[in-house]
């Protein structure tokens, strides 16, 4: 993990939503929408990893797809601070910035295209953005490979060639053949075996050192969150209800669903056995958010007013902990060091 630069803000979005149609009948008539993202704000300086986690369904890659606008947004306004200044990145500026954003699929089985070799994959991005000479595309490509821990002899070899967590190197290095400054990561290691995903965290942690990288880390398993991470936004139900700094969050966290999702974290001592928070019934439909907090149905310290009034997200204890709870600085909730809780 590098140092962020806190002076410097690379990613700002503000008021991000992304509603997807439902349709009935013959002539397709919307009769409502589902709310996968819903009103999310928040910055990413220039050198940090923000990790982002949540259940499946929260939202977390469509907010990563609509940063890349690879999904156009509903709504909702994201800026990348670029050499030339902020630029709004929309439809029109996209293709202009796609040397300086670009993304880590989660899939690296179905992300690269089987019928063109290793080369050709990784010096695609390179003439697409105008490189005409292919000795230097081919000689960006060893150097891209070498840089993530392949060789030249890989370069004409087919993708059915390589293992998972190899084709998640040539995923990385596609990803970096523009010199990107933020790249978003959607769960590039959940489709790979444990021993694997260690080595391809540290990859990333060494490109990102050695590039000054920034990374949108987009993850379910907090473990692998916590060792990349320097903050990490919590998503229920397309909205963040709570972001701060990694060792806060996890040791000190102030909403009921992050305390729960760290009571799910094994212990590596077998001799401790930690209370694990059973939440109460499924995950709400996107398509028909319960009112007030989203998360008070399942919440084991609900009020009244939980169930009326829908928490803005603040800052409880003025150093940039935030959290989406009216009791947020009332509770004390049990975070994964022993001993340690709000």
């Amino acid at each position: 993990m590098t140092t962020p630069n806190r002076e410097e803000i690379l990613l700002d979005v503000q008021g991000l939503q992304k509603y997807f149609p439902i349709t009935k009948g013959i002539f397709r008539r919307t009769v409502g929408h589902v709310k996968a993202v819903e009103n999310v704000s928040f910055q990413v300086h220039k050198g940090e990893t923000l990790g982002v986690v949540g259940e499946s369904g929260c939202g977390k890659t469509t907010m990563g797809l609509c940063i890349m606008h690879l999904i156009q947004p509903t709504q909702g306004t994201i800026r990348l601070n670029t050499d030339d200044g902020w630029v709004e990145v929309n439809a029109r500026s996209i293709r202009g910035l796609r040397d300086k954003m670009q993304i880590v699929f989660q899939d690296p089985f179905s992300s690269l295209n089987p019928r063109m070799r290793i080369r050709d994959i990784v010096a695609e991005p390179l003439q697409a953005h105008g490189m005409k000479s292919r000795r230097e595309r081919y000689e960006r490509v060893e150097a891209l490979l070498q840089a993530v821990g392949l060789g030249s002899h890989h370069m004409n070899r087919f993708p059915h060639e390589f293992s998972g967590g190899q084709r998640q190197r040539i995923g990385i290095a596609r990803a970096l053949s523009l010199n990107p400054s933020l790249v978003v990561c959607d769960e590039p290691v959940s489709a790979l075996d444990v021993s694997v995903q260690a080595q391809v965290l540290n990859l990333l942690a060494d490109l990102q050192e050695e590039f000054g990288l920034t990374y949108l880390f987009i993850a379910h398993d907090l473990s692998v969150v916590q060792h990349i991470s320097d903050r990490v936004a919590v998503m229920y139900l397309g909205r963040i209800v709570e972001m701060g700094d990694v060792d806060s969050l996890f040791s000190r966290p102030k909403h009921p669903y992050t305390e729960a999702l760290l009571s799910a974290i094994p212990d590596p001592d077998p001799d401790v056995v930690g209370e694990q928070i059973i939440l109460q019934g499924d995950v709400p439909s996107p398509a028909n958010p319960p009112a007030g907090c989203h998360f008070h149905p399942r919440c084991r310290y609900a009020q009244e007013r939980c169930r009326r009034e829908n928490p803005e997200l603040v800052d409880v204890d003025g150093q940039g902990h935030l959290a989406a709870c009216h009791y947020a600085q009332e509770l004390s909730l049990t975070g994964v060091y022993k001993g340690e809780t709000a």
